[in-house]
């Protein structure tokens, strides 16, 4: 495609980048197959390359206006245009470097500036911990569209205690403690039954996709740094991997290095950072040996069909397919995807179920539709945001599937 940048983006950092981008963009249409808000509402303007289209005039020197913006806001960013893209466009980036020019320019309303402002502010607190347990409280009081967001309280069970010679870190998160604390120790217990050891260190926070993707970019590249902080030394020491079991923050933190790539202090090792960085995913061929040995096939038997959502984060956005579902197997669980659009987004996107509620929950009951034929007795996932939403309209338990090993490990022993 060819471009033409206009003054105030030419020379800049971010108008090179855009360009570059722009450039390998040869408006074939291929990404409107799989976007799910042009199949949706069936807007050119609301697919990826209507909105490539929007950014690249905005980067030209056209005023963007209120509509401008409301495409760009109702993008999930599930990156599905990349798997599908032949071109190799990096959309992911280009819609981050256009929401933040077009919010430069054209104001929000006070309601959706106010919410934004408590979403970005407060999902990274410290105070969220305390808000999310006094919601469980009242958990059975709160209105439908709130209960939806306040999951009911977990027993996270015990921290496996042995020391082993090979160690990785991870993010604990900044809603998952709070809301599936679950998830966080059934992954430090199935790493322990494999002899590695997980180590999280209490300074990191936020992996900074909350603010980033909120438009706070300075505020989710502190977050970044802040990490990289409380990470380095234990990578000085040779932590063998960084380990994610939130597919939303894992393709953040794989981004490290090219967020931070003009940093002159932190460029090399948010680069180092990207480099160790692990789905949990990713670690199950190494530990399916011990695993096979310590899972009893007559507990996986009982355990049934289960169906599996892959999330975006994790199929497009980490370009990570099929491996859940291949270990699983060969452990002998009976996982499936979904028959029809297993490649969709569910309509979680991080906050986007909060702002773009309607959309998010079209989404939600389609994924779920397809998702119910396989008639499973549980669904499972790999991000807290898709587990959540799933949940508001299922029926049957929706969980990360390493709590699954975990329940089954647990019994085998």
């Amino acid at each position: 495609m060819q471009t033409q940048l206009a003054p105030e983006f030419q020379n800049t950092l971010i108008g090179k980048e855009a360009e570059a981008i722009l450039r390998q963009c040869v408006h074939c249409g291929f990404c409107s197959a799989t976007c799910p808000t042009y199949q949706l509402m069936g807007d050119e303007l609301d697919g990826p390359r209507g909105r490539i289209y929007l950014m690249k005039q905005v980067f030209e020197g056209a005023e963007p206006t209120r509509k401008t913006q409301l495409h760009l806001d109702r993008c999930l960013t599930c990156r599905n245009c990349e798997s599908t893209c032949p071109s190799g466009v990096e959309y992911g980036h280009l819609v981050d470097l256009g929401r933040k020019v077009v919010d430069a320019k054209v104001p929000r309303p006070v309601k959706e500036r106010a919410l934004r402002w408590v979403l970005k502010e407060g999902l990274t607190s410290a105070l969220f911990a305390p808000a999310m347990k006094l919601g469980q409280s009242v958990r059975e009081l709160l209105p439908a569209a709130l209960k939806a967001k306040v999951p009911a309280p977990q027993n996270a069970g015990a921290w496996p205690q042995k020391t082993h010679a090979r160690k990785v870190l991870m993010l604990a998160g900044c809603v998952q403690p709070a809301m599936m604390p679950n998830i966080n120790t059934a992954t430090a217990r199935v790493l322990n039954a494999c002899g590695i050891q997980v180590v999280v260190p209490p300074a990191a926070g936020c992996c900074g996709a909350v603010k980033f993707h909120l438009n706070d970019q300075v505020g989710g590249l502190d977050h970044m740094r802040h990490n990289i902080d409380a990470w380095w030394p234990w990578v000085e020491q040779g932590v063998e991997a960084i380990v994610m079991n939130v597919s939303g923050c894992g393709v953040t933190v794989k981004e490290y290095g090219h967020l931070l790539q003009h940093d002159v202090q932190y460029a090399e090792k948010a680069k180092r950072i990207s480099e160790l960085t692990r789905d949990l995913s990713e670690l199950l061929p190494m530990c399916l040996p011990e695993l096979q040995k310590k899972l009893k096939p007559e507990q996986i038997a009982q355990v049934g069909l289960l169906a599996y959502h892959p999330p975006c984060t994790l199929q497009h956005g980490q370009q990570l397919k099929g491996g859940v579902e291949t270990q699983l197997g060969q452990l002998g669980f009976k996982l499936r995807v979904a028959d029809n659009e297993s490649h969709l987004c569910c309509g979680s996107a991080g906050t986007y179920s909060v702002l773009q509620a309607d959309t998010a929950y079209a989404l939600r009951d389609r994924k779920l539709g397809h998702l119910n034929k396989l008639q499973p007795t549980a669904i499972l996932s790999a991000n807290i945001g898709c587990i959540t939403h799933l949940q508001s309209g299922a029926d049957v338990p929706v969980r990360h599937w390493v709590e699954l090993v975990d329940e089954v490990l647990s019994k085998s022993q």
